[in-house]
């Protein structure tokens, strides 16, 4: 399916009720044991193939590691009261740069779940007060409240886990 829409091209329908929260942090809380298990078991070559500059299969799994500081940034500026949430880099020159076809996948793995776990707990310990703060998101152009930023990076999460499945299917990266 190689028609699949790009990130960048993604429209968000934000302003889902406040209480469903707990529905995007239990998202967010099993994308490391989603992730875990659909690379388990991908052979080497499969698993850090790369194709026309696309990302392997490896570092789109590092890639979900490189994001976390901004989520958590961006928890960090709607509790601040900032207007207007960090930007990304579009660019993602981190992953780009990181090397993650290097890394051990298992080291990999162990520090995404722990950041997305700490991610988690910072999630849970909103109160309602808190819950309803807000700030602009650069790229969107909206408003985003933490339970919209929990969906935006739950929606991320399956974007990748969805490329990642795809790879593995193909082979290898995808172009």
């Amino acid at each position: 399916m190689s028609d699949r829409a790009k990130w960048f091209d993604r429209v968000f329908d934000l302003g889902i009720p406040v209480g469903l929260l707990p529905n995007m942090i239990e998202r967010l809380r099993g994308t490391p044991a989603r992730l875990e298990e659909l690379v388990q078991g991908v052979p080497t070559e499969i698993r850090l193939a790369a194709a026309d500059g696309a990302w392997s299969i490896q570092e789109n799994v590092g890639h979900f590691l490189d994001l976390e500081p901004l989520w958590a940034g961006r928890v960090d500026d709607l509790l601040a009261g900032a207007k207007v949430l960090r930007g990304a880099d579009l660019t993602n020159a981190m992953t780009d740069q990181a090397k993650h076809n290097s890394a051990m996948l298992p080291d990999l793995l162990t520090r995404f779940r722990e950041l997305r776990m700490t991610l988690v707990r910072r999630f849970e310990a909103l109160d309602d007060e808190q819950q309803l703060l807000d700030a602009l998101h650069p790229r969107l152009d909206q408003p985003m409240r933490p339970v919209d930023l929990a969906l935006f990076v739950a929606e991320h999460d399956d974007h990748h886990l969805a490329s990642i499945r795809q790879a593995i299917r193909a082979g290898g990266s995808l172009k």
